[in-house]
């Protein structure tokens, strides 16, 4: 029988263990996000820890705030492991809520503020939401009432307390105003609720929440009509935010500024990881790029993480830019094809743009490049994995793992990574092997030296009369067209190739083309089977999120030639 004394070596060499160093100066710290948040309010009360456009918060205004979401959770009886929604535009309320949640023990549950009222049926009902926090703001989309109008049993309710069968386990809808409504409660309600509970009896619940508790289920969306709510721990939000410290060189004197939706996984992460380091993080708010440049212009960020270039893109090319604009930023994350990093490095050429490769399931960042990488290396590769991250690639159609130096589906394991899909033990476990590495459906290059690069979703690859094609090589190529802004590349039916190219493209603006031009401008330059045999221009994408929605392009080129009965495109000659 072992003594107390064994079961205290073991407590300390399992504690030594998950706080060992990644090298001489980082310790991984690992904690709860409500404990995190009460220890950096304790740190940091007075400073600034989020910035919007019309509003700055402090470190205690945050902690406070999240304080009075966790009694208010607890006054309707909310239990450890049940999920709360909210269904907001960007404001400091969703890290409020967030934080109350993890406090008590729940799972937040972001709801993409696109959705419609499919969507909202099925992530709401999907995902068991106890309390929905939800607004009416002056400007934009009325959440409510969308809300409302998926559930119109809401608003025949007598009581505030919900009982319906369309969405049994909703017992709660919360508006952030003082507006009285049907089976709704307002925000004087919830400040109500809150009084009603001590503090103490958030302690008591909150002593008990575990680092591998799942903290946020990110709801992402994927080639199925029925989007996946993948499960993220305490944990996996904490060595994220470890590792892009280390990567980044981030310090509590660093500001952060950001735009992704706080409804997206970048969105979530980059706050919780800026809160881990004690930093300040300004957010733009609903995405304006006129607002944004401003922003940055204002609060001189020293990190801009805009992930994508439909965000920077409008900011790098704004008519209003002034050369010193960007002085104060020392590195840029966003991720492009080669030929669109290499034209945002010459707007900053005094800060490093690092490429990634990110996934909700692996909390954002699998791979991130080094600052110190060679430009061409943080151009066309997307980094090394993450600290205690293993990438692995394998044959799509054998499963048979291939060398350093090969192109395949990537599988990757490690701490940042989700535990399972919500609700799905059965995808769950046809995305996991026996080893714990979980099947990206992504193909990727891992190199020789380890580096991460995406190439393409697998349903994303052309198979061009046999020929493989990737689309984002072909995407690569276009947007050298001195007029082409943007430019998404997608399989078009075809009954002699099976499928061939079709660009959709986005004009700068006051420049002009035409389809012909376009596939002229390929001809010679690349092979004929990438070329596009199609070619649309657009103003505006199909998105979700900040992701332009492929499957709906497909759907569209699909829908256009059947409609006109084109079966096969024009054979494509290289002259």
């Amino acid at each position: 029988m072992l003594s107390w004394d064994h079961y205290f070596l073991f407590y300390w060499v399992d504690l030594l263990y998950l706080r060992r160093m990644e090298n001489d100066q980082n310790w991984i710290n690992v904690t709860s996000l409500g404990d995190l948040m009460d220890m950096r309010a304790d740190e940091h009360g007075d400073k600034d820890a989020m910035v919007f456009p019309n509003a700055r918060y402090t470190y205690r205004d945050i902690a406070d705030y999240a304080q009075n979401i966790s009694k208010a959770l607890l006054a309707l009886g909310v239990e450890p492991g049940d999920r709360v929604g909210y269904f907001l535009q960007e404001c400091v309320d969703t890290v409020g809520i967030i934080i109350g949640a993890a406090k008590i023990g729940a799972i937040t549950a972001p709801i993409n503020s696109r959705f419609k009222t499919t969507e909202l049926q099925q992530v709401i009902v999907h995902a068991g939401m106890k309390v929905i926090f939800t607004s009416s703001p002056d400007v934009g989309t009325d959440f409510n009432a969308l809300i409302n109008e998926t559930f119109p049993q809401i608003a025949s309710s007598k009581e505030k307390m919900l009982d319906f069968e369309a969405a049994p386990e909703l017992k709660a809808v919360i508006t952030l105003d003082e507006i009285s409504r049907p089976g709704t409660y307002n925000l004087l309600d919830l400040n109500d609720l809150a009084s009603s509970i001590e503090d103490s009896d958030v302690a008591k619940r909150q002593i008990g929440v575990r680092v591998r508790d799942t903290a946020i289920i990110m709801y992402t969306s994927g080639t199925t009509a029925m989007p996946k709510g993948a499960m993220l721990s305490h944990e996996s939000f904490n060595r994220y935010a470890v590792s892009i410290k280390q990567r980044m060189l981030l310090s509590e004197e660093d500001k952060i500024w950001a735009a992704l939706p706080m409804f997206h996984i970048g969105g979530v992460a980059f706050v919780l990881a800026s809160i881990f380091v004690g930093s300040t993080f300004i957010h733009t708010g609903n995405y304006n790029p006129d607002v944004a440049l401003q922003q940055i212009r204002d609060e001189r960020p020293s990190v801009v993480l805009p992930a994508f270039e439909t965000i920077w893109i409008p900011i790098v090319n704004h008519p209003s830019r002034e050369e010193d604009d960007f002085d104060s930023i020392r590195l840029v994350m966003v991720v492009g094809v080669p030929e669109r990093l290499r034209q945002f490095q010459n707007v900053t050429p005094h800060a490093p743009i690092l490429n990634c490769f990110g996934q909700t399931e692996v909390c954002a960042f699998l791979s991130l490049s080094e600052l110190d990488d060679e430009p061409e290396l943080r151009f066309t590769k997307g980094g090394f994995p993450m600290p205690g991250m293993e990438a692995e690639v394998h044959d799509p159609e054998t499963g048979e793992a291939l060398p350093n130096g090969s192109v395949g589906e990537l599988w990757y394991r490690g701490p940042n990574m989700f535990h399972g899909y919500f609700r799905d033990p059965e995808l769950t476990s046809e995305v996991f092997d026996d080893r714990g590495f979980f099947r990206t459906g992504d193909i990727c290059e891992l190199d020789v030296d380890g580096r991460v690069t995406f190439v393409s979703r697998l349903k994303d690859m052309l198979k061009v009369g046999g020929e493989n094609v990737s689309a984002a090589e072909v995407e690569g190529y276009l947007i050298t067209h001195p007029a082409i802004a943007l430019a998404q590349v997608v399989s078009a039916p075809d009954e002699r190739y099976v499928e061939v190219p079709a660009a959709y493209i986005q004009l700068k603006p006051d420049m002009e083309a035409t389809e012909n031009e376009i596939i002229d401008f390929c001809k010679g330059k690349i092979a004929t089977y990438r070329i596009p045999r199609y070619v649309r221009f657009v103003t505006d994408w199909p998105m979700s999120g900040t992701k332009i929605k492929k499957v709906v392009l497909r759907e569209m080129i699909a829908e256009e030639l059947a409609s006109k009965g084109i079966t096969s495109a024009e054979k494509m000659t290289s002259s």
